[in-house]
């Protein structure tokens, strides 16, 4: 007999349906006047981790909503991460309830707008970011994708068809953002965190919502303390299937015995793409010889920034 028991999958099942962690996000927007406006979201999940030419992250919302409709007008958007304080999701739970106006909203807004760093790059107007947060990703709508640009603001009581399959319009009620992520800044105590080794005493207080459970609450939850596991060392590729790689990957460069016996405790099945991205790296830098020293060096992602 099975341990578990069936329950009936019905709209929402994130929240009504099952026990789902997401992160607890205010997302800034332009409304029609070029104001800051903010819509609390939960369904905002990574989407291009690695391998394109940009990184995104994937906004699902209702269609109605300010947010939606300010995203078809205006493609620039805010993902503002703040820390768990109950003063701030007491306002994130605000800002979420549906059926007032945005101006209606940020009326009585009880954080502070500042400026981010994005339009001072690009010149463009941007939604102000949240002083509040441990971090902001700002973000364009990548509108070409499945031609999401068809998708026009205006109808408030359901979307009829045709509809998008994963960009814009994609239901009566729904609607997918895929959103190119111009920048990631963060507060000057987490940034160094990350450049110079994250610990649990400098790592943020990030909360996790749960849903909207029921008829009357939000539950969440805050991260009162951090554990770290050590990634598992188990035996490698033998150094010598490395080398064997290794010598043909490209006939310019050069690996040395210590580096491919570091090469060795990469997973085979992604052997090939580190000796290329190797192999980039030293031409990019005039290396012939790539020693441990040097996959030290590439291995540190942040490499150069700490410079």
């Amino acid at each position: 007999m099975s341990s578990f028991k069936e329950l009936r999958i019905v709209d929402n099942f994130y929240q009504t349906s099952s026990f789902f962690p997401m992160p607890t996000i205010l997302v800034s927007t332009l409304d029609d006047e070029g104001n800051t406006s903010l819509g609390s979201y939960s369904l905002c999940f990574p989407y291009y981790v690695a391998g394109k030419d940009y990184y995104a992250m994937l906004l699902e919302c209702r269609n109605s909503s300010n947010t939606a409709q300010h995203i078809l007008k205006q493609s620039k958007v805010a993902l503002n991460f703040l820390p768990h304080n109950k003063k701030y999701f007491k306002e994130t739970v605000r800002l979420g309830f549906p059926g007032e106006t945005s101006k209606e909203k940020m009326s009585s807004l009880n954080l502070t707008l500042e400026e981010g760093l994005a339009c001072k790059e690009d010149k463009e107007l941007r939604p102000l970011v949240l002083q509040e947060s441990f971090q902001v990703f700002e973000c364009t709508w990548v509108s070409e994708l499945d031609k999401g640009f068809e998708s026009q603001a205006g109808p408030l009581e359901g979307y009829e068809p045709p509809y998008k399959d994963f960009n814009g319009i994609t239901s009566k009620f729904g609607a997918h953002f895929i959103l190119k992520i111009d920048k990631i800044i963060m507060k000057e105590e987490f940034h160094n965190s990350i450049i110079n080794g994250v610990k649990t005493n400098n790592f943020p207080n990030i909360p996790v919502d749960y849903g909207y459970r029921d008829n009357t609450h939000f539950w969440y939850s805050s991260s009162k303390k951090y554990i770290k596991e050590p990634i598992p060392v188990k035996d490698g590729i033998d150094i010598s299937a490395v080398r064997y790689a290794a010598d043909r990957s490209d006939p310019t460069i050069t690996f040395t015995d210590e580096a491919c016996k570091q090469l060795s405790r990469v997973p085979r099945i992604f052997l090939k793409a580190a000796l290329d991205s190797c192999v980039k790296w030293a031409k990019e830098h005039d290396v012939i010889v790539i020693d441990k020293e040097q996959l030290d060096i590439i291995n540190d992602k942040r490499s150069g920034e700490k410079k």
